[in-house]
Parts: structure tokens; C-alpha cells; sequence
């Protein structure tokens, strides 16, 4: 298996290698690892395993092409990383700047569309991340792989053709780096959703196109032959029969005032197709507006479930239809009715899954309920049940494994459009995919399409697509279950790009329930990384601790099969300060260094790097490193204030030394003395060692022993690069700073006050200007006065006039310029000029303030919940890290459960010294 195929080459003519063994064809070795897998699921603890899916030995088989792709946990992931990767070596050379993607890349390419799923990176987007961080033949890891576009990135990496190569190339060379390797990485994907499992096992595993193309051909004409006549409908001849596209079903609704029969889209659809605000009721006159109807059921007996449902009265409102190539549109005549009562009177076909939705353990639970539908099959009329259920026994009989796994990949994406999801929408282009995305939304207008109006096209774009797609057969491992569980060895993946749930955006497993019930293998939602608070079943609900839990569990993972000094990529989008935090600490209590966070601009195209304390409202990529076991080793031995210079160099030599984009440089937010202090403290925290140094004792430090330049640390090697850079940059970068606490003001204060020391007339209209609408609101507001106080120095117009002050007024102020620091002049325009104090004196200051800053915290002990609405997150994390340094983990987890919810989940430095105090205790117990 080592030569290059089109996905249309995998035929089984000859003989094939897998996993060092040799086997006469791909169908012999299909078979043989078939029977093991069957073996394997009759063992308890294998199945007994976390993640593992709910579906029967049959029907997983059914969906697995092992070893390459089994609709569970992988049993021989381990052997697949063993025999084609390369064991951990610490002597191998290994260096890398983190680097952003372009998430927006993409999104139009063919392949990216040729499947759909809730949330996907675009395969383009992802390709110059792995082309960065790995040579070829690495082995690349994701997790959450969704759709597998990391696979078909990994592969693409080796098929790009010249056109994308020569772009690469040039971008590269244009920003200083050298040439891309390009070839081919393997790749292990893994999904806890086998619906997800399955899109990305069909994507990157080879299959004959051609015969495809004509099975899918052979499978719609089979189709029609047997049900086509459930979809012809007379002409206005009233002789020619035409095919019918796809027909309009609305609701039915009471009006108010007469109580008559309502068919909303009858009344409420002008003839330039767009709905009306506002319409008369056929029987009284009365104006109507949609939120006054009421909607009207009946009753129905399900034969499927020998139960009774009230379902909303629905009536077939338009039929629109072809005759040849021309369209025409129709009302529904006598004719056609009594069709739709004839197919209503069939069986539901055997292949049309009864599975009943798990209400109690959903968000979606009102919204379908009221719609009357309690099983999957109750989604679709009786009509689209016909056609799905037969598409799909057809599509399973197919005789080729990987041809029928194709038609099934195909089918599947009829699901959501044949189903009352698919919303009629008068004035669009296609009535294909018409549902709301990420949601499952039954509307009172429905457009019930047949099979050949929404797979024709697509079979077509399909084989188009995957003709020119070229992969490599054996380079893809996909596994089924939860990322918190991967089966493989310690520090075996080279490269980890992952695209993980964000919080509450989207309920994942629920909105992959639907298509893996045609499957018969569903994910075990206990494990979907979500927050949820809105089921039913209480117990079912996830908080965003639980979030941060399943998060932090997952990271772990990663963290144990990731080289050391390897990277990990993650795309992070969340508008939520709180889902933001939670997933920081989850990365830090793995064990991961971040080493940077970019922002995409998506306006302009560009990355911008952020403070970990920035408003989430854009997508971030946050870069982060496994350290190298040197660094481990050596902490183990000794962790003490050695230790912290070591985490320091050690972090710094995996930080870009410049980002410039044209002339212009950028601030390096992770070079920041405050970032690399929050950094450091988060490295002892996570491995239950007190932090040695106060914040002022780290910035000396910082100051003896790197070289700064505009406000960021280097290592004295990296000084001449950055110099040079910096020669030929048009301005010095400048870093932003958000005001929202009271730690954030101090630092606006302390860079505002370093560049211009002043009164406190000259200083508070700027500081008003900076604490407005983006203050924590359940963060206390300190007054200007007492930070000023507590945090910096002010000349009182006795002795000297201090060296800062000086500089500044002889520099901006002619008339002082050559004075003398005694001079009276100066020393009157110094006068209760506030000003940040030297090293020593800012020692001093900083000791008095924390001092009073735990007198603050004795108090917060004795304090309620009531009185602990608001409070200082300065007094917080001051309180915290003495309790975390005395190992008093009680106080910490006692204040915790006293603060707002926003408090503790929104301050990452909380949150990290809150969770690892927990975990402490819970050992300890």
C-alpha cells in the first residue's frame, strides 16, 4: 500500500499491505479484520469501555472498514501508530514558532461542501498549520475531527496540486520561512459521534469513483422504477403526467374570530412569493397576523408504535413539477390527494428507523414534542418515508464494502431535507437544505422534496469532486469514541490540530441523533463536552464545570500522546468570557503552555494576538506546547526559584521572536512580564508547587536576566533578530490593553503613567474613559485615588525631582529642558505628578498592598453569598495563592462556593487554583 491512488483506484486486484501484513486483496483483508472486530464486541470489557456507542455487534460492523475505520473504539490504533510512526527520540531536532490558521479558507472548495456537518475548518485552512509543524510521514492527531477535514488536510499535504504549492511557497518565502516539505502525514481521527466517525472515514479512505458514480446512478433509476409513481401528478392537460420536484405542506391554524380553518400558506403567500405580514381569513374577513392563529391538530394512531399521537393538521398547499425540462407549479388537484392517501395507507418500510428520541435528555424536547413527533420516523411524511427507506435498503445491498459505504455517505445527506426540518422558502434557488442549521426547527411551511430533486445534483457534484481528490491508502486511523480515552501510546503523535465543542453552541450528539439512528450506532451523549442546563432530566444537564471537566479530561489525553515539545493547534470560537476561561484552565491543568493566542479579523484577513483576558467575540487559535521532558525532569528534582528561570527560557525559545505584517511589527503578547508571570504561576500550579516569587521579585528577575525590548522579554540570543526587525519596521509595536478589572487597570495605569507621569486632574479623565461599558459587573469599581495609592509614588515637591518626572517634562516641555532635578522650576511643574516607582520602592509597595489585600480576604471568609455579589478579584487572587502556598485547600473551595457563578468561571487565575484545590482535596481523600 505504499503507491499513490485516485479515490477511484482502490480496486482489489492485487495483493495489499496492512499493518505489516500481506493479503492477497483489499476484501481479504477486509475479512479478516471483520472477523476479529466481531470477536472483539463480544467481549464485555471492551464494550464496557468510556465512549463507547450505542448500536448492535451487526450494525457496527456494518458501518467499520477495519482497521482503517471501525464505528468504535479502534483496536488497532496502537499498531497503526506503532508500525507508522516514529517512537519519541529526545535527541531529534525539533523547533517550531506557533503559527495562526486562516479558519475562513476554504469554505467554498468542493470537497469542503461534498459533506455537511454542524461546525467544520476547512481542510485549506488547516493545511499550512500541519505543513509547520510536521515533516512527512508524521503522524497527526484530532480528536474532535467533526467531518475529518484534518485528514483530508494531512493527505492533501501530499496531492496539493502545483497551483496551491507555488501559492504556499511564495507566502513563505514572502514572510522569511523556508520552503514548506510537502508529502503526505498520516492521520488518526476520532470522533465520539459514529455519524461523525463515518463522514470522515469515507472522506479519507479510498474507493472506486467510477463505480460510484454508476451504482449511484443505478441506485436512483432503481428507485423510481419501483416508487416513482408516488411523484407524477397530472399536467393542466389533464393527460401529460409530470415529475414532481417537491411539494409545499402548511399548516393549518383556527382563526380567532370564527374559528375557521386556516391554510396558512394559501392566505399568507403573495404572488410575488413572499409572505405577507398580515391577511384576511377566508371565512370571517378579519385581518390575521401569523402570531394570532392558533394552531390546530388531530388525532393519529402510529401502526409503527401502536401508539396515539396529536400531530398538527397539515395540507399539501403547492405542487411544483417538471414536464421535460420545464417547470410548472400547481395547486393540488383531487387526483393528487387521493395519492398522498394511498401511500399513507403502505407500511412504513423495515429500513425506516422507530427510534424514539430521548426527550428527557434533550434541549429540543418543547419544540419537537409540540410538533407531535416523538420518533425518528415521525420527522418525515409518509411519502418521504417511502423514498428514504427504500434509497436506503438499496444503498446497503450494494456488493462493493466500499461503493455501499459511499451511497450510504450519499444518502445520509437526504435525511435532514426529506424531513418536515426542511423548511419551504418561496423566494430561494433550491429547496435542498432549507432546514435550520445546528437546530431542530419544524416549521408551519414545509417542502417535501423527492429523492431525485435532492440527489441528482449531488451525485454528480460527488463523483466530480472525489475524481480529482488523490489520497494514499493506509494513511488514516479513524476511531469512534471519546477524546478523553484515545487508544494509543505515550508520546506517539507528532502534531495535534483539534476543533473542539464550545460550551453551549451546539448539542452535538442530539443533532447527530437523527442520521445515526438510520445507522442503528449512536453516541453516548453522557460524554458530549457541552454545557446544558435546559433538560428535562436534571441529572443529564452539564454545568460549565462539567464542561471544563470533560474538557479538562480530553486535554489530558492529548497531553499524554503528544511528543514532548510538540504542538497542539486549537480553534476556539465562544462569545463567552466564562467558556473561554473554562478552556484555558482545562489546557493548563493537562499541562499544556500556551505560547499564543491570534484573533481572526475576519474583515481583514488577519490575526492579531490577544491578552488572555480579551472579549471572545472573534475566533481564536490559540498555540500551545507539550515542554520537553528536560524541563519536567528537572522541575521533579527541584522546583524552586531555579525552576522558574528554567520554565521561563524554556518558554521564550518556543515564542515567534516578531510578527510583522508589512512594515509594521506586532506586539507579542505571551513576551509580556505580566503574561509570562501569569504563565509561570500556572506551571506551579499545576504541579502542586508554591509559587517562590512574588510578582515584583519576577519582574527584577526578568530584568537581570533577558534582554526587553518595547515591553517584551527575550532571551539574549533572540535580541539581535528582533533589533534587526525592528530597524527596518516603520513604529514600535504597541499593545492594547483592556480595562476591565482592577489588575488590568493597574497595568493601563502603569504603562499611561510610565510614558507620562501626572496629577490626578491630568490622569482621571483618561482613566474614566478606559472603565466604562466592558467592567466585570460583578467586579467592585476601585476609586483612581485609592489605585493610585496603593500602586505608585507621587512627588510631593520635596527633594529631587525623580528621574521618570524628568525625563518626561524636559523632553515634552521647552521651557524645562536643561534644568537641573533641584531646580525650582521643575520641581513646581513635578508636583503631585503620580509616577511608577523603581524597582525597590515598587518592592516595598508591593508588599504594603498585598498585606492589605489579605486583611481584605480574613474578612471574605466570615462574609455570605449576599455579601459576596461583588467583590475584588485583586483580594481574590491575592487570598487564593497564599491559601494555595499554604496548602489550605478548604478555604479556597469554601470562598469558591460563595462567589456568583461569573466571578470564579470568568478569571482564569480563580478558576485554575480553585479546580487544582478540588483535585487536591479529592487525592487527599
Amino acid at each position: 500500500m505504499t503507491e499513490q491512488l485516485k479515490m477511484d483506484g482502490g480496486k482489489n486486484g492485487g495483493p495489499v499491505e496492512c499493518l505489516g501484513m500481506t493479503f492477497p486483496s483489499d476484501d481479504a483483508r477486509r475479512e479478516h479484520f471483520l472477523k476479529l472486530l466481531a470477536e472483539k464486541l463480544k467481549e464485555p470489557e471492551f464494550r464496557a469501555r468510556e465512549g463507547f456507542p450505542k448500536g448492535s455487534d451487526d450494525a457496527i460492523l456494518a458501518m467499520s472498514d477495519p482497521p482503517y475505520y471501525t464505528a468504535c473504539p479502534n483496536p488497532w490504533l496502537s499498531e497503526f501508530v506503532s508500525q507508522y510512526g516514529r517512537p519519541y527520540d529526545p535527541t531529534e531536532k525539533y523547533a517550531r514558532e506557533p503559527m495562526a490558521i486562516d479558519v475562513s479558507e476554504g469554505k467554498t472548495d468542493p470537497i469542503y461542501k461534498a459533506h455537511a456537518y454542524h461546525t467544520k475548518v476547512p481542510h485549506l485552512a488547516i493545511v499550512p498549520s500541519i505543513l509547520h509543524y510536521t515533516e512527512p510521514g508524521d503522524i497527526v492527531l484530532d480528536g474532535f475531527s467533526g467531518s475529518g477535514m484534518t485528514g483530508v488536510a494531512a493527505q492533501w499535504c501530499g496531492t496539493a496540486p502545483s497551483a496551491y504549492r507555488h501559492k504556499i511557497e511564495m507566502e513563505w518565502k514572502k514572510a522569511g520561512n523556508s520552503a514548506p516539505k510537502w508529502g503526505a502525514r498520516r492521520v488518526v481521527l476520532n470522533d465520539l459521534s459514529p455519524a461523525a466517525a463515518f463522514i470522515g472515514a469515507n472522506y479519507n479512505i479510498p474507493f472506486d469513483v467510477n463505480a460510484f458514480a454508476k451504482a449511484g446512478k443505478q441506485l436512483l433509476r432503481q428507485v423510481e422504477h419501483e416508487i416513482g409513481w408516488m411523484y407524477e401528478t397530472l399536467h393542466s392537460d389533464g393527460k401529460t403526467k409530470g415529475r414532481i420536484e417537491y411539494t409545499v405542506w402548511s399548516e393549518v391554524f383556527s382563526c380567532p374570530e370564527c374559528a375557521g380553518a386556516v391554510n396558512f400558506i394559501d392566505e399568507a403567500l403573495a404572488e410575488d412569493k413572499r409572505i405577507r405580514d398580515s391577511f384576511l381569513c377566508p371565512h370571517c374577513g378579519k385581518e390575521l397576523t401569523k402570531k394570532k392563529l392558533e394552531r390546530r391538530y388531530e388525532t393519529q394512531r402510529d401502526p409503527a408504535t401502536g401508539t396515539t399521537i396529536d400531530v398538527p393538521r397539515r395540507e399539501p398547499s403547492l405542487i411544483f413539477y417538471k414536464v421535460g425540462s420545464t417547470r410548472y407549479e400547481k395547486k393540488p388537484d383531487a387526483a393528487d390527494l387521493s395519492l398522498l392517501q394511498r401511500i399513507e395507507s403502505l407500511d412504513l418500510p423495515p429500513d425506516v428507523p422507530t427510534t424514539a428520541f430521548p426527550y428527557a435528555d434533550m434541549w429540543e424536547a418543547p419544540r419537537m414534542r409540540d410538533k407531535g413527533i416523538t420518533h425518528t420516523h415521525h420527522m418525515l411524511t409518509a411519502r418521504s418515508n417511502q423514498a428514504m427507506g427504500l434509497l436506503w435498503k438499496h444503498a446497503k445491498a450494494s456488493a462493493d464494502v466500499r461503493t455501499r459505504s459511499m451511497l450510504l455517505f450519499m444518502v445520509e445527506q437526504a435525511i435532514w431535507t426529506a424531513s418536515l426540518l426542511n423548511r419551504y422558502r418561496p423566494t430561494g434557488f433550491s429547496q435542498v437544505n432549507q432546514f435550520m442549521s445546528g437546530v431542530y426547527y419544524v416549521g408551519s411551511q414545509h417542502a417535501e422534496c423527492s429523492p431525485w430533486y435532492i440527489l441528482d445534483g449531488k451525485l454528480k457534484r460527488l463523483s466530480k469532486t472525489f475524481e480529482s481528490f488523490h489520497v494514499k491508502k493506509g494513511q488514516v486511523a479513524v476511531t469512534t469514541g471519546t477524546a478523553a480515552h484515545i487508544p494509543t501510546q505515550d508520546s506517539s503523535i507528532d502534531y495535534i490540530f483539534t476543533d473542539p465543542p464550545f460550551g453551549e453552541n451546539l448539542p452535538y450528539a442530539e443533532l447527530n441523533f437523527l442520521v445515526e439512528a438510520w445507522h442503528g450506532v449512536i453516541t453516548d451523549a453522557r460524554l458530549d463536552a457541552i454545557v446544558d442546563r435546559s433538560k428535562e432530566n436534571r441529572a443529564a444537564q452539564k454545568s460549565l464545570d462539567d464542561y471544563r471537566g470533560l474538557m479538562a479530561a480530553c486535554f489530558k489525553e492529548y497531553y499524554r500522546v503528544l511528543k514532548p515539545g510538540r504542538w497542539m493547534t486549537v480553534v476556539f470560537s465562544n462569545t463567552k468570557a466564562s467558556v473561554w476561561n473554562g478552556l484555558q484552565t482545562a489546557l493548563q491543568e493537562a499541562g499544556f503552555v500556551v505560547a499564543n493566542v491570534s484573533a481572526l479579523d475576519k474583515k481583514q484577513g488577519s490575526f492579531k494576538s490577544v491578552t488572555t483576558t480579551v472579549a471572545v467575540k472573534q475566533d481564536l487559535i490559540i498555540s500551545a506546547y507539550k515542554p520537553n521532558g528536560g524541563l519536567e525532569q528537572r522541575f521533579e528534582k527541584q522546583a524552586g526559584t531555579d525552576s522558574v528561570w528554567d520554565f521561563v527560557q524554556t518558554h521564550l525559545r518556543q515564542l515567534p521572536v516578531a510578527k510583522q505584517k508589512q512594515a509594521v511589527l506586532e506586539y507579542i503578547v505571551e513576551r509580556d512580564p505580566r503574561i509570562l508571570f501569569d504563565r509561570m504561576v500556572a506551571w506551579f500550579v499545576r504541579h502542586n508547587a508554591p509559587v517562590p516569587l512574588s510578582s515584583q521579585e519576577f519582574q527584577e528577575g526578568l530584568r537581570s536576566r533577558f534582554a526587553e525590548r518595547d515591553g517584551m522579554v527575550f532571551l539574549p540570543e533572540q535580541v539581535a533578530e528582533y533589533d534587526r526587525k525592528r530597524a527596518q519596521a516603520a513604529q514600535a509595536p504597541q499593545m492594547e490593553l483592556f480595562v476591565s478589572d482592577e489588575r488590568s487597570a493597574i497595568d493601563w495605569l502603569t504603562d499611561f503613567l510610565r510614558k507620562r507621569p501626572s496629577t490626578y486632574q491630568e490622569v482621571h479623565p483618561e482613566f474614566t474613559t478606559q472603565v466604562g461599558a466592558g467592567w466585570k459587573k460583578h467586579e467592585e469599581k476601585p476609586e483612581l485615588s485609592a489605585l493610585l495609592e496603593d500602586n505608585f509614588l507621587r512627588f510631593d515637591g520635596n527633594g529631587d525631582v525623580p528621574s521618570q518626572i524628568h525625563s518626561y517634562l524636559s523632553t515634552n516641555f521647552k521651557d524645562l529642558r536643561g534644568l537641573e532635578k533641584e531646580d525650582p522650576r521643575l520641581k513646581a511643574k513635578a508636583k503631585d505628578r503620580w509616577y511608577v516607582p523603581d524597582p525597590n520602592k515598587a518592592k516595598d509597595l508591593e508588599q504594603k498592598r498585598e498585606r492589605s489585600l489579605l486583611k481584605e480576604f480574613e474578612a471574605y471568609k466570615t462574609a455570605n453569598k449576599r455579601q459576596l455579589k461583588e467583590s475584588r478579584l485583586e483580594v481574590l487572587r491575592a487570598g487564593f495563592k497564599t491559601a494555595w502556598a499554604a496548602k489550605d485547600y478548604k478555604t479556597i473551595i469554601g470562598i469558591a462556593e460563595k462567589l456568583p457563578d461569573e466571578t470564579l468561571q470568568e478569571d482564569e487565575k480563580l478558576l485554575l487554583w480553585y479546580d487544582q484545590a478540588l483535585t487536591r482535596t479529592e487525592a487527599d481523600a
